[in-house]
């Protein structure tokens, strides 16, 4: 009987340190859950932005061509061969600190090449774990001379815990843009997001109003968008549209000149998925046609590319970039009826340094 009870007495130890491990574990995550849930807060709507840097030119004139460029420098993570956690990939920071300079001085670089009088950039990060918090806000701005510039924070989030062996860390996202012609002033407009769990995921969102003066006493707004992408489903992005097209239309109204400019997150050509891919497997269903039917009276998407069936402005990346993966346009222009545009097109740059590729109008008042 001894040897019995000798026996027990070590399976009884053991039950007893698996219990308070399992009860510690449990503790951490509920822990992890509360401070999730706790640090969870929506940036206030209408927020002034803080108009920085002196641009080269007071006014906007017309009949005298500009330039705009739009791009998603994708957090400076996106080289060829990074794959994204949220895509179906692996990876959830940039590959180095060296990767993430690399593609900031060539998104500049590109940029300057192009002589935009206007650039529109969305996902730049600032204090981000997964961009190892390089302020790529300032490197930007630093870059360029006589410029006037507004940022307008998209999303930040608390420290999330996954993937588990390289967590995703926290993470601040802006829009910043720029031009040539002093902006005046810029306001924060808050997008509708899901008020379900995907809220942690998609996080905020929001678009960004800034305004022009032209010469004959109107203003030239541009509006930087980023709409939702990851937990949206149709009936949230409709709310975000709506309410973005209602901004456009109330400026129009006022007889303002409006340039719309961002990811959409939706297909922009609304068949670009057949055009850039032989097939499409459910998983890379999540962009829906651009809701066409839904702009403004006096507005016109931008869409005729001379080389719209050539080049893509998006990949999916659940793998390393190559002509096989799958690709489509999110990116580009929506622009009022009082604004000539002559050219409109998607620059290739083979996604070398984002998952995205800018796109470019020339336009003149």
């Amino acid at each position: 009987m001894k040897e019995v009870k000798n026996n027990i007495k070590p399976k009884k130890l053991w039950l007893k340190i698996i219990l308070i491990f399992v009860g510690i574990l449990l503790v951490v995550i509920a822990g992890y859950v509360i401070y999730v849930y706790v640090s969870y807060s929506r940036i206030e709507d209408n927020q002034t932005l803080i108009i920085e840097g002196n641009a080269e030119h007071r006014k906007v004139k017309r009949n005298t061509e500009y330039t705009a460029i739009s791009y998603n420098i994708g957090f400076g993570a996106y080289t060829p061969d990074f794959t994204f956690f949220m895509d179906g990939g692996t990876q959830s920071w940039a590959s180095s600190e060296e990767s993430v300079n690399y593609c900031i001085d060539n998104d500049i670089a590109l940029i300057k090449k192009e002589n935009a009088d206007i650039v529109f950039l969305q996902e730049v990060d600032f204090n981000s774990t997964r961009s190892y918090h390089i302020d790529e806000v300032s490197k930007i701005r630093s870059a360029f001379e006589n410029t006037s510039s507004s940022l307008a924070v998209n999303y930040h989030s608390a420290f999330l815990f996954y993937p588990l062996l390289q967590p995703h860390g926290s993470s601040n996202a802006g829009m910043l843009t720029m031009s040539k012609i002093q902006i005046n002033s810029g306001l924060r407009r808050s997008l509708p997001v899901s008020e379900g769990f995907s809220k942690f995921i998609d996080l905020d969102r929001c678009y960004s109003v800034n305004r022009i003066p032209a010469e004959n006493g109107k203003e030239l707004i541009l509006i930087n968008v980023h709409l939702s992408a990851y937990g949206a489903d149709g009936n949230l992005q409709q709310q975000q549209t709506e309410k973005l097209f209602g901004d456009m239309r109330d400026e129009y109204k006022k007889g303002n000149y409006v340039i719309c400019a961002g990811d959409f997150n939706h297909d922009f050509l609304k068949n670009s998925v057949e055009i850039f891919n032989n097939e499409v497997p459910d998983e890379y269903s999540w962009a829906k046609p651009f809701p066409d039917e839904r702009i403004p009276e006096h507005f016109r998407k931008l869409d005729d590319y001379p080389n719209a069936a050539a080049v893509p402005s998006c990949r999916n990346c659940d793998r390393p970039y190559d002509e096989s993966c799958f690709t489509l346009t999110v990116d580009g222009f929506i622009v009022s009826d009082n604004i000539n545009v002559t050219y409109a097109n998607v620059i290739d740059t083979q996604f070398a340094y984002s998952d995205h590729n800018p796109v470019e109008i020339k336009f003149k008042l």
